[in-house]
């Protein structure tokens, strides 16, 4: 589903990333651990077209992307769950939801609206459709942001430090919400330093160190 075949970032003549390579299967859960200033966010970026790449390619679901200009035709097959969530303040949960669908896939807003009630549903904020983000607390806003992201029905989904501002309750929703969508068969890439979060929701474990991979795992 997921292929990262020898990325290579470089920025200002620094190598940021080098020969990075390792892939998901559908489903799967994919868990980058390392020091902060790894380079761990910079795969994300490059992922989700973000960031250029100077070397390599990315593969989802058999499509190349070997240069930012490339990242359009499949960008509706990634999503990408923000830290800073990075919802629109000045629209509702449900407008935040919908606004990508209509907007980006051209879809019919009440197809839309069906699919964000479903996805509400889905992180138990069925009651928050009405509500903008500065109502929310940092664990609802979370879900929202993983609403907005699954609205795309992306293949790939990428969290970065997913739980960071979170309290146990909320980190235990977003677990949960992980399993039902390794279950549809959405393969996951997390950026966390939770090493027991990370050990709940990954399948794989990549650790990076000083933008190289030092080792891939099945055990944390």
């Amino acid at each position: 589903m997921l292929k990262v075949n020898k990325l290579r970032k470089v920025y200002n003549e620094n190598t940021i990333l080098n020969n990075i390579t390792f892939e998901l299967k559908e489903g799967e859960a994919g868990v980058l651990l390392g020091k902060s200033g790894a380079g761990k966010t910079t795969i994300l970026r490059c992922i989700n077209g973000l960031e250029e790449f100077q070397g390599g390619e990315i593969i989802v679901d058999n499509e190349s992307i070997k240069s930012i200009n490339d990242i359009t035709k499949i960008r509706k097959n990634i999503g990408m769950v923000f830290q800073n969530f990075n919802l629109f303040p000045h629209m509702t949960v449900l407008e935040n939801i919908i606004e990508s669908p209509i907007n980006t896939l051209k879809i019919d807003k009440s197809e839309a609206v069906k699919k964000a009630k479903e996805l509400l549903k889905l992180v138990d904020l069925q009651d928050k459709e009405n509500s903008y983000p500065h109502e929310l607390s940092g664990g609802q806003k979370q879900r929202v942001a993983i609403a907005r992201a699954c609205a795309l029905s992306p293949k790939i989904l990428c969290f970065d430090e997913p739980t960071s501002a979170l309290d146990y309750e909320n980190i235990i929703k977003v677990i949960d919400i992980i399993d039902k969508l390794k279950s549809e068969k959405i393969s996951i890439l997390i950026v966390t330093h939770d090493s027991h979060f990370a050990k709940e929701v990954g399948d794989k474990f990549i650790k990076i160190n000083n933008g190289n991979i030092e080792d891939i795992s099945n055990i944390l």
